[in-house]
């Protein structure tokens, strides 16, 4: 397994970073990829436009919840626009690249956190 993944891969997947969930979450998201089985919920806390606080549960593979865990360091602090400004590419290259077979786990934390924010604007009225 470790040949195929690169160290910052194995290092979220082992050591993964704002695991859980929020509660009271400002947005939620949630996607899964049926034909692998991976599953991925990201949930946000917002103020003032600026992500304060980002946690996920991700049901899946290592590449999943390491692309999971990387996303959610990547996006903390940063504005509603930064964030959706992330692609599955800047988690790829955050992680030192991913197995072609992998690369639709980075498009699921795309799509969990953009799922998030359009949820938080959707409560929120924006």
């Amino acid at each position: 397994m470790s040949e195929m993944y690169t160290q910052q891969v194995m290092d979220h997947f082992t050591n993964p970073r704002n695991v859980g969930e929020i509660e009271n979450a400002d947005g939620v998201g949630q996607v899964g990829n049926a034909k692998c089985g991976d599953i991925m919920r990201i949930s946000i806390k917002v103020e003032n436009d600026v992500i304060t606080d980002v946690k996920f549960r991700t049901f899946g593979c290592g590449a999943a919840i390491a692309t999971s865990s990387v996303a959610t360091e990547m996006v903390k602090g940063k504005t509603l626009d930064e964030a959706l400004a992330l692609t599955n590419q800047m988690v790829i290259e955050k992680l030192g690249g991913l197995p072609d077979v992998k690369i639709h786990c980075s498009v699921l934390a795309e799509e969990a956190l953009h799922a998030a924010i359009a949820d938080y604007k959707a409560k929120h009225g924006k």
